[in-house]
């Protein structure tokens, strides 16, 4: 009698793979209202997925099914460090997607920890009000808080003169730490 079930979440975890790899990033709540389930299922789902080395990742837009590691490189990168307040995040973060700059993630070094590492993955300025909004619906603090401002970002952008430009207005701005 369990065989069934199984089989059903097998089949259910490959189509989560299916869509995934074809649009992510998508929400929990979005995957358990295709899958017919609960959340709370869709996140053991991606846990077993994960456990099973697919490469998934959480962000705060939704799911994100990774490519696998060879892929090519963006033909720029660049990890830069910053120091701003809080309040100041939604502007500097516009201020780097302006410049056709990505901002893959947030790594601040925790006393304790080490270094934490967390997807952002923004490009434009409405995935920025996203990330914005879901932080402050959720009343989560900024990693950068754990560290009294100071954080760092891996920016890619198609060249290296999009990203010297985002480097240049953030430091007008008194956001990129130099020395």
């Amino acid at each position: 009698m369990t065989e069934p079930l199984k089989r059903m979440g097998t089949e259910r975890r490959e189509q989560l793979l299916l869509w995934l790899k074809s649009e992510s990033p998508l929400t929990g709540s979005e995957l358990a209202r295709r899958a017919s389930v609960s959340r709370q299922v869709i996140v053991q789902d991606i846990s077993l997925l994960k456990a099973s080395q697919e490469p998934i990742l959480a962000t705060s837009q939704g799911y994100i099914y990774m490519e696998p590691a060879g892929q090519a490189a963006p033909p720029a990168s660049r990890i830069i460090v910053c120091k701003h307040r809080p309040e100041q995040t939604e502007e500097e973060l516009k201020m780097i997607v302006d410049y056709g700059v990505s901002v893959q993630d947030v790594i601040v070094e925790h006393p304790v920890y080490g270094d934490l590492t967390a997807p952002i993955r923004v490009g434009t300025r409405k995935e920025v009000d996203d990330f914005i909004r879901k932080i402050s619906s959720t009343q989560a603090i900024y990693l950068s808080q754990l560290t009294g401002g100071i954080h760092l970002h891996t920016l890619h952008a198609p060249d290296e003169a999009k990203i010297n430009e985002a480097c240049a207005a953030l430091e007008n701005a008194g956001f990129l730490m130099t020395d």
